[in-house]
């Protein structure tokens, strides 16, 4: 089915709810624009190339959205043995597409950096971990702050596989990412860590799924958002657990910080499992600042905005506590306190 066969998909959807899908088009909703292609660098001991895009047989309408507004593709291969691989991508226009497409085996990191100006960009990230490897992955979006940004990623992990997935969000002024990772084969696992920082106007919404496919996996999902001014957080998860899934463990966890009266934040966790012998659970917790830590912090001499920003600090870092990974924990963590040393100093 072609994008312009498929109907613009309902509100009354969970994943279209918060950010309808005419909202997040770069134009109008039965156009498919000139886009240009993203910039890709990519640094670090892998093997890539430019392809087009192989014909798929994709219904969601964001990922044929993508793959119709540009068939190419940059293709990466990793056959880790501990390296580190550093992929930053840039916009080279006002309307930009890119899809990556990695094929991971062994030991690596891998870090994708997202930054620049350009008014709209749309991102598809197709992944495969292969059996017996440990693969760290990190996500950075630093896009202006004008910016619109769709993002999908598809994630396949297979036998005594291992996928650690971090995530750090404090560009763009309005994104939607649908984030989609199936444990596909027994004793594979997936330990995923999002944090977000919204200021100003800025909507971050993040739909994610996880699908136990078969016996002995195990996935942990925590996402973290700090929301202030008029910002707004939507955290969604799907976790599903096939019948033919015991002795599978998962949990999934949401924290919201407002910091302002006027943020928002949303957190929708959403369970189906079918199988009886396994672990699952799920929680969402909304708060304020705590005032007290505000006060103490402020007797030792510093100002509200340094309070709050290390009060922030704290928050977001602490999503990254799960994270075995100490590249890309201390690499996300060290992004996250130059950005908020940037926005007190204005």
């Amino acid at each position: 089915m072609t994008y312009l066969d498929m109907e613009i998909p309902s509100r009354s959807t969970h994943l279209w709810r918060y950010t309808p899908w005419k909202r997040i088009h770069p134009s109008k909703v039965d156009t498919i624009p000139e886009c240009s292609p993203l910039n890709v660098d990519v640094q670090g001991d892998c093997k890539f190339h430019d392809s087009n895009r192989k014909m798929e047989d994709l219904s969601e309408i964001s990922r044929v959205f993508i793959s119709e507004c540009y068939n190419g593709m940059t293709q990466i291969e990793i056959d880790g043995s501990g390296q580190t691989v550093n992929i930053n991508l840039f916009p080279s226009g006002e309307t930009n597409i890119g899809h990556l497409n990695l094929k991971c085996k062994g030991e690596a990191t891998i870090i994708v950096h997202l930054s620049g100006e350009g008014d709209w960009t749309g991102l598809h990230i197709t992944g495969t971990i292969d059996k017996n490897s440990k693969i760290g992955y990190g996500f950075v979006n630093e896009l202006d702050s004008n910016s619109k940004l769709l993002r999908c990623e598809d994630w396949n992990v297979h036998r005594d596989s291992t996928l650690e997935y971090a995530e750090l969000s404090i560009g763009g002024l309005r994104n939607k990412t649908d984030i989609r990772t199936t444990l596909a084969e027994n004793n594979s696992s997936l330990n995923q860590a999002v944090a977000v920082y919204g200021i100003d106007a800025r909507h971050d919404d993040h739909h994610m799924e996880i699908n136990h496919l078969v016996k002995y996996t195990d996935s942990s999902l925590i996402m973290n958002a700090a929301c202030g001014d008029k910002s707004h957080s939507i955290g969604t998860g799907q976790l599903f657990i096939s019948d033919d899934a015991n002795h599978s463990n998962a949990a999934q966890v949401f924290h919201n910080l407002l910091l302002s009266e006027k943020a928002r934040a949303d957190a929708i966790p959403e369970l189906e499992v079918l199988s009886d012998e396994v672990t699952a659970t799920h929680g969402a917790a909304s708060a304020p600042v705590d005032k007290e830590q505000m006060h103490y912090l402020q007797s030792r001499g510093l100002s509200n905005e340094q309070s709050e920003a290390l009060i922030v600090e704290g928050f977001l870092v602490n999503t990254f506590s799960s994270i075995k990974n100490k590249i890309i924990s201390e690499d996300l963590k060290a992004r996250l306190k130059i950005y908020l040393e940037c926005e007190i100093m204005g």
